[in-house]
């Protein structure tokens, strides 16, 4: 019996009857023999922690423009702490903690340069529009590895996609991605909005601290146990009211203090206005697009191209190629 086999079988005896068991995962696009060592969500995990994409995702904003310090969040740290707070909510309930590793590691993969300002200035020109999960979905399908995307279970892929927007995930483990991902940004955006100088601790409502702590640590905590205790023996994943509603409100707090507050988001209209020209250029300019991009042109066409382009810059790439097509070059005469 290989390793693999020994761990799908403790998987069967210790794991929920909830739980998304590897062994009767709905497969992948196309066939693969099994690796003798890793289940296939394991091996999904490998894969995403493999791909160029992920590695990108250091270099890309989560909420605050270039900021100076080393300690602020990346969309890379962003992506790994929501990694451990599904894994810690999967063991919780006796879920698939690999199979929730996985889709927390590539639900951010087809995410934009800097941060959501990148992704409504794509929404605004692509006709049909640009949401980052559809994107991230696209990435790991189609874009990754030459165009033979990572080959992901259907699982994985379906609580990439289903990580935000109007539907759930078809397993309890995507849906507890969703909400870890919330618990995720919201704390670590305080965290960070703290340590700018946007807000202080005691911005926050008491009446909203009174329930989910004081501090960061805290307030995760006592989310993170809440969805336990909430979802215990449950085909769901839920909040207990209280919960559920003071988050809400901290979202909404956070909203009015710090993704609308000028200080924190005074440089987006320049990035906006930086992916908006670069889109322009490329569609003008489509023989620039890199090699990798140009079957994607001929298929699907310029427009889908450049996004796919645009969409996967880093900041620093993207200030980069602007730089290229728009600010001359120094020269010399020798």
């Amino acid at each position: 019996m290989t390793l693999r086999e020994q761990r799908e079988e403790w998987e069967e005896a210790m794991l929920s009857p909830y739980a998304a068991l590897a062994s009767r995962s709905k497969g992948r696009q196309r066939e693969m023999t099994p690796c003798d060592i890793r289940t296939c969500y394991q091996r999904d995990v490998d894969r995403i922690v493999h791909s160029k994409s992920f590695r990108r995702l250091m270099h890309k904003t989560q909420v605050f423009l270039q900021p100076e310090g080393d300690h602020y969040r990346t969309r890379m740290t962003h992506t790994l702490e929501v990694a451990r707070i599904s894994r810690t909510i999967a063991r919780g309930l006796s879920l698939n903690e690999d199979l929730a590793e996985a889709i927390a590691l590539g639900h951010d993969l087809g995410h934009t340069p800097f941060g959501h300002a990148g992704e409504r200035v794509l929404n605004e020109i692509l006709s049909g529009g640009f949401r980052h999960n559809e994107q991230s979905l696209r990435v790991v399908e189609r874009l990754e590895n030459g165009g033979d995307g990572l080959n992901l279970c259907q699982e994985v892929r379906d609580g990439i996609l289903c990580h935000t927007g109007p539907k759930k995930a078809d397993t309890l483990e995507g849906q507890i991605v969703r909400l870890a991902d919330k618990i995720a940004y919201i704390n670590h955006d305080i965290d960070d909005a703290m340590r700018g100088g946007i807000i202080y601790p005691l911005d926050i409502p008491l009446n909203i601290s009174q329930v989910l702590g004081f501090d960061h640590g805290g307030r995760i905590n006592t989310l993170t146990g809440d969805i336990i205790r909430t979802s215990q023996g449950k085909g769901e994943i839920a909040q207990s009211p209280a919960c559920g509603r003071a988050m809400a409100d901290l979202r909404s707090f956070m909203f009015e203090a710090v993704y609308r507050n000028p200080r924190a988001k005074g440089e987006e209209s320049k990035a906006q206005e930086m992916i908006a020209r670069l889109f322009e250029y490329y569609q003008k300019n489509p023989d620039k697009l890199p090699p990798d991009y140009q079957d994607i042109r001929v298929r699907e066409g310029i427009d889908r191209a450049v996004c796919d382009y645009i969409a996967g810059m880093t900041d620093k790439y993207a200030v980069e190629k602007y730089c290229e097509a728009f600010i001359p070059l120094a020269w010399s005469v020798k």
